[in-house]
């Protein structure tokens, strides 16, 4: 019995090892999340989305379309892990939630898990969640 392969052997070694090292790490990058958010006052404007990571660090920022009192967001290429976002109906276009002189939103706004706060926005701690797979997640904004 001979210990050394073919050069053809070797290659499909190789190549299997390769596969099989690099496979996790090209899948790992391929969730996607689908963000629908319902229930808008009116298709006026647009909606800002901010990603975090669990840490509170932002990601990515998404400004998308409003058609029918709804606005689908999709983030691609997400890797597993846990996430927050934070949006707006910013109606004016001046990319600015804007606030009245006591300070409370003039425009529709919301977290992920449709977290509420009291007084305030919800702790981030609820807003966090478990990303594993391709995810859809529908949001109802707050009015005041």
């Amino acid at each position: 019995m001979t210990l050394f392969l073919s050069d053809a052997k070797l290659k499909s070694v190789l190549l299997l090892i390769i596969i099989t090292v690099l496979a996790p790490l090209t899948l790992s990058g391929q969730i996607s999340l689908r963000v629908e958010i319902l229930g808008l006052k009116s298709s006026n404007g647009q909606i800002l989305l901010e990603l975090s990571n669990e840490k509170g660090e932002k990601i990515s920022s998404f400004i998308q379309t409003i058609e029918e009192n709804r606005s689908v967001i999709v983030i691609k290429n997400l890797v597993p892990g846990r996430y927050s976002f934070k949006y707006f109906h910013d109606q004016n276009k001046n990319q600015i939630l804007d606030l009245n002189r006591a300070g409370i939103p003039k425009e529709g706004f919301g977290f992920s898990n449709n977290a509420k706060g009291t007084f305030g926005p919800p702790s981030f701690k609820r807003t966090i969640f478990l990303l594993t797979g391709d995810t859809t997640l529908k949001c109802t904004p707050t009015y005041y």
